[in-house]
Parts: structure tokens; sequence; C-alpha cells
């Protein structure tokens, strides 16, 4: 078996699918279903490396009720699934905006967690570079079309407010969380991770500040050769060269140096895991298909409901906007990744943790954000780079506390603590934070 392995971004969401599909075996499977054991083996044992020798997938042949109790019935979290329709009933029987965003809210948590499973479900067949890919590319998928849908209504701060609420909960809350709860188990030692991975995961996010931070010192200077074109002019090409930036990182994590990525400690594991080299998905390659498509639908119909529901609910429960898409909207999209970066780092596996929470936050700032400048500019919106100052200030100070953190290779209670109440400042910032900009919503 190769001893190269995609990077611990990928890993990551490749293990905590299957870590969310272990957790969550279905009460109707048989006894005799017992190969299910991904959770530790898939990163480990580096099944979806570029170089990994591919073995052959057994499609299972599930039927339509099977089907729908292995991705609906298998999760717990799937409790929520009836708040999203209660949501819509609302809207239409007594147009409650609180009501109907709370509702939605719910709705679309268990949903972004399955979208996840169905992805990495689909990876199986696709080969392990595009599988990985995958796992990458639609690791933010909630909040790529929450943002989109809100890009469709003109609400562009609410696009700005809710990528950077992404980011920063990422950076602090989820890695605050993940190295207080390993701290705590782990009390009489520091955790170690890899300072390759985390160098180069931070010389990506202060890449992305850098092309936030420009157009909106470009605009508060007043030093535009065209006044109002200009701003605009730098945010486009700025995302052009940032999503060039993310591709090229994607390819150099899985092409190029995937074994420099490798944590020394995992090479040992490899020959424990070999045992369990051949795994098989749980839904067949159109199941997936299906059931991504229908997943993706749901989200849709739901995002639209809760974009239209936030000002309302902004007003009828007195919070600012700024507020609500800062810190409650990121709440939907990054659940599963807080639970999963937790229970990686209660494992002593920080690498992973690492690849949840930087990872998510590399993907949403150097991928989702340029893609929504450049979606805005074909649909003829004014949406940019410009997060206002307060904002941007924010990133960067985010950025660079967690670049310190960091730099070390080593965590503990203590560093998880203050992340974690660093996060607390940054919401009460925003709680008392009146966005001098709102009208452009």
């Amino acid at each position: 078996m190769s001893h190269c392995k995609v990077p611990a971004l990928i890993q990551a969401q490749v293990e905590m699918g299957s870590v969310n599909e272990l957790e969550h075996k279905s009460l109707f499977r048989k006894e005799e279903d017992t190969t299910q054991t991904k959770a530790a083996s898939l990163m480990e044992k580096g099944s979806f490396s570029p170089s990994f020798r591919e073995h052959t997938t057994k499609s299972p042949k599930n039927s339509v009720l099977r089907s729908f109790k292995i991705v609906i019935l298998s999760n717990k979290l799937n409790m929520l699934l009836p708040f999203g329709p209660l949501a819509i009933l609302v809207h239409y029987m007594i147009d409650s905006k609180g009501w109907v965003f709370l509702l939605s809210l719910i709705g679309i948590t268990p949903l972004a967690e399955r979208l996840g499973y169905a992805t990495e479900q689909l990876a199986f067949y696709t080969g392990p570079t595009v599988g990985g890919l995958l796992n990458a590319t639609f690791g933010n998928v909630t909040e790529l079309i929450i943002s989109l849908f809100a890009l469709k209504n003109g609400m562009i701060r609410v696009v700005q407010l809710t990528l950077l609420g992404s980011i920063l909960s990422n950076m602090l809350l989820v890695l605050g969380c993940a190295f207080f709860c390993g701290g705590l188990v782990f009390y009489q030692k520091d955790q170690v991770f890899d300072k390759g991975i985390a160098v180069v995961n931070s010389g990506l996010l202060l890449m992305a500040v850098m092309g936030i931070l420009f157009p909106a010192v470009l605009h508060y200077t007043h030093s535009e050769v065209h006044a109002g074109s200009s701003e605009m002019a730098l945010s486009r090409f700025s995302s052009c060269i940032m999503l060039i930036a993310y591709a090229a990182y994607l390819f150099f994590q899985l092409k190029s140096q995937s074994n420099s990525y490798t944590p020394l400690e995992e090479e040992t594991n490899q020959n424990e895991e070999a045992s369990a080299e051949d795994e098989d998905p749980e839904i067949s390659k159109w199941e997936a298909i299906i059931w991504l498509s229908i997943l993706t639908a749901w989200v849709s119909l739901l995002s639209g409901y809760l974009v239209d529901a936030i000002e309302g609910a902004s007003v009828s429960w007195n919070i600012p906007i700024a507020f609500i898409s800062v810190i409650l909207l990121p709440i939907v999209g990054n659940a599963a990744e807080h639970a999963g970066a937790i229970m990686f780092a209660m494992k002593d596996k920080l690498d992973l943790s690492l690849g949840v929470a930087i990872g998510s936050s590399i993907q949403i700032s150097m991928f989702v954000v340029p893609f929504c400048v450049v979606i805005g500019w074909m649909m003829g919106e004014q949406m940019d780079l410009n997060f206002q100052l307060f904002e941007t200030a924010m990133l960067f100070i985010t950025v660079i506390v967690v670049a310190f953190f960091l730099q070390e290779g080593t965590s503990n209670y203590f560093k998880g603590l203050m992340l974690i109440l660093c996060y607390l400042i940054v919401a009460a910032s925003f709680f008392v934070h009146e966005d001098p900009h709102e009208e452009r919503c």
C-alpha cells in the first residue's frame, strides 16, 4: 500500500463523513452487516491517495425503502428534519418571520450533515483524486447555497457577513472547542500536530486576508483612480487570482506534495489498518447522486425561506442583521464540522481537527468568497471584497491570533479556552455593532 496520503484538509472531511456513518448506524440494519469500520481506516490507510491501488467497489443493491432507512433513519440528527416543512407551513399560515427563520435554521442543520454523507458515498465510485476533490469542494455547499440565494435577492451584506462569520466560527469556535476538549482528555501532555501543514494553511489564510483587505483600504483611503469602479475592478481581479490559487493548492496537495503532508505517527498505523483496506459503500452510485440532488434541492428550498426571513427576524427579535449573519447562520453549515473536529481531538488526531476547522476556513475564504464575487459579476450584482473596516479588521486580527496559536505545533486545553473566549468577544462585538451599510441588503 502506498505511503502517500491526501493531506489533513481532505482526509478530515473524508473521515468525518465516515465517522458520522459509523456513529449513527441504522436500527434497521441486520446484525451481520458489521463490516463498516471506516471511521478509523479511511484516512490512516490512505484510501484516497492519488497513488493508492484501487480495489473493486461493490455496489450494494438496495430497495427504495432500505435506501431511505440508511440515509434518513440512520442518523439521530435527522429528527430535526420535520422543522423544514414546519417552517414552510408557518410561512403561509401566520407569516411570522422570526419563527420562519428559526425553524428554517433548525431544518437545514441535518440536511448539511446528510449532504456530506452523500458526497462521501459518491466518492467511493469516482476514484481517489475526484473523490478527494468532491469532499473538499462540497464541504461548504450549504453556505454556498445560502449565499447564492441572498446574492440573488441583492442582499450583498448578508452574503459577506455570513461567509465572514463561517470563517471566524471555524477558526475560533470550532478549533477552540477541539483544542479544549482534546486538552481535557489528554491533560497530562500537549497534543501535537504537523507544523508544516499549519504554516501552509496560515499562509493561505493571510493571502485571503490580503485579497479582502486591499479593496477596503482602497475605499477608505479615497485613493481610487476611478471613483466607484476601481474598488469593484480590484475585487473581481483579486477573486480570479484567489480561485487560481485555490485550484493550485488542491493540485499541490493531491498530486505534487501529498507525501510531505503525511504525519509521521500515521505511517505506523497503515500496517495496523491493512486488514480493513477494502471498504464498501452503503448505497450505490446512482442512489448517492439521487440523494445528493434531493438534499441539495431541499436545502435550496429552505434557504429561500431562510434568507427572506432574515430582515423580519432581525426586527421581531431586535437583533442586528450583522449578528444574525455572522453568528447564527454559520451554525447551520458548521454543525457537523463542530462535532467532527471535537471528536478527532478527543482521539488525539489533531491533524484531522485542523483539517476540519482551518481547512474549511480556507475553502470559504479562497473559494466560496471569490466564487460569489464572480457569480455576482455575472448576475449584475455589485458584490465585492470590501467587507467594510470593522469586519475586515476582525478577520485580520483573528487570522493573526490563530497563526500565533498554531506556530508551535502543539495544543492544550488552555489554548482552546483562549480561542473560545476570543470568539465570545467577536460575538459580543457584532451584537453591539450597527452596520452602516445595512441599506445595501
